[in-house]
């Protein structure tokens, strides 16, 4: 029996993967069998990166609000390996501010990455995946998968980040409506919301100002790791997941139990 979670022949674009949970997802996807095509603003972390991959890896420099740079990796990625079946729509940013603070500057920034950035590379990578359904090519269960990163921000909101709660519930209207629409196609888009993850966006959340009170919140009485959110993610790409479309899927230790 084949087995429904390997990504043997995958070929996965994954942005923001040059730290964090981009490079949790990416490291993974190649050891279950996949080829990544791993995205970043930071060019050194990427070689980082595919020094340790080699050639189940490609990387390009770039920014998710650049649209041309999306289109040109999936070139890349069609002309290398002949297409692209997944997407780990990652990259983000944090620019934290109360709201009668926040400057209308920080509120674009974190508004253009974390919500137009991400539609943009699912648009690119969504209008390939529907070509290919519409060709001869199309395969009658799945022409691709799309995971977008959403949070429990996005749900329960959070103090001092209005911009990225905004974004973040923003992804999950994204999600629902692209699943909707490209389900047709074969074209699953799901998505993920995490809780507290040690990467260096949540420094400050982890620092000793406020490191008790998060803790606090967590029943199961740790941050995850890159490695604990990871599996996750490459189940909702791999064939295991074909039947699973528009959902949104919390990794949070339990933040949000009901």
């Amino acid at each position: 029996m084949k087995n429904p979670y390997s990504l043997e022949g995958r070929r996965i674009m994954v942005t923001g993967a040059a730290q964090g949970i981009g490079r949790g997802v990416a490291r993974l996807a190649a050891a279950m069998g996949g080829k990544v095509a791993a995205v970043d603003l930071n060019g050194d972390g990427l070689a980082a990166l595919k020094d340790e991959l080699g050639d189940a890896c490609i990387i390009e420099a770039g920014s998710v609000t650049d649209q041309s740079m999306t289109e040109s990796v999936i070139s890349r990625m069609t002309s290398e390996w002949g297409g692209c079946d997944g997407l780990f729509n990652n990259a983000g940013i944090v620019r934290a501010a109360m709201i009668h603070k926040m400057a209308r500057e920080t509120w674009d920034e974190v508004i253009n990455v974390n919500l137009t950035g991400v539609y943009l590379t699912l648009q690119a990578v969504g209008m390939h995946m529907k070509d290919r359904a519409e060709s001869s090519e199309a395969d009658e269960t799945c022409n691709g998968q799309i995971v977008n990163v959403s949070s429990i921000a996005g749900t329960a909101g959070t103090i001092g980040q209005i911009n990225y709660g905004a974004a973040k519930a923003g992804v999950l209207g994204i999600t629902m409506s692209a699943a909707k629409e490209w389900a047709r196609y074969g074209i699953n888009v799901n998505s993920v919301a995490f809780g507290t993850v040690s990467t260096p966006m949540t420094e400050v959340i982890r620092g000793p100002k406020f490191a008790a009170q998060t803790m606090a919140r967590i029943p199961l009485g740790r941050y995850a790791e890159p490695e604990d959110v990871a599996p996750t993610c490459c189940f909702l790409m791999s064939p295991g997941s074909t039947y699973i479309t528009g959902k949104n899927v919390t990794i949070d230790g339990g933040i949000t139990a009901m």
